[in-house]
């Protein structure tokens, strides 16, 4: 066990990005799961958590107004280079509406009464 908590001291003494490197070397660790740790253990301001299911389209209408892919949303987030993943949580905490794609419609309720 203590062979374990300095292994961790260790990484949480590296760079984010060091550390998010490090992390990806672990089987089943990939690149989301090492950006959403860094962002938190190292308050790493420009680490942006790629391949996210919703973040690149809800990043892409708020700032254009139309979805986008992993991509795009890094070619429209460099402008703030540095500041990448304050940026994604201001657009988070703004309270923009994003489009949704689902039913419009409550299902219907056939159960006898």
């Amino acid at each position: 066990m203590a062979e374990r908590a300095s292994a961790l001291e260790r990484l949480a003494g590296l760079p984010a990005g060091v550390a998010a490197e490090t992390l990806t070397a672990v089987p089943g660790i990939g690149v989301w799961t090492a950006a959403e740790t860094v962002q938190r253990t190292h308050g790493a301001p420009d680490t942006v958590a790629v391949g996210d299911y919703h973040l690149a389209h809800h990043v892409g209408e708020a700032l254009t107004g139309r979805r986008t892919d992993d991509a795009g949303m890094l070619r429209l987030l460099e402008p703030w280079a540095g500041h990448r993943q304050r940026v994604v949580r201001l657009i988070g905490l703004s309270g923009v509406r994003f489009s949704r794609f689902g039913p419009r419609l409550a299902p219907a309720d056939h159960r006898r009464r």
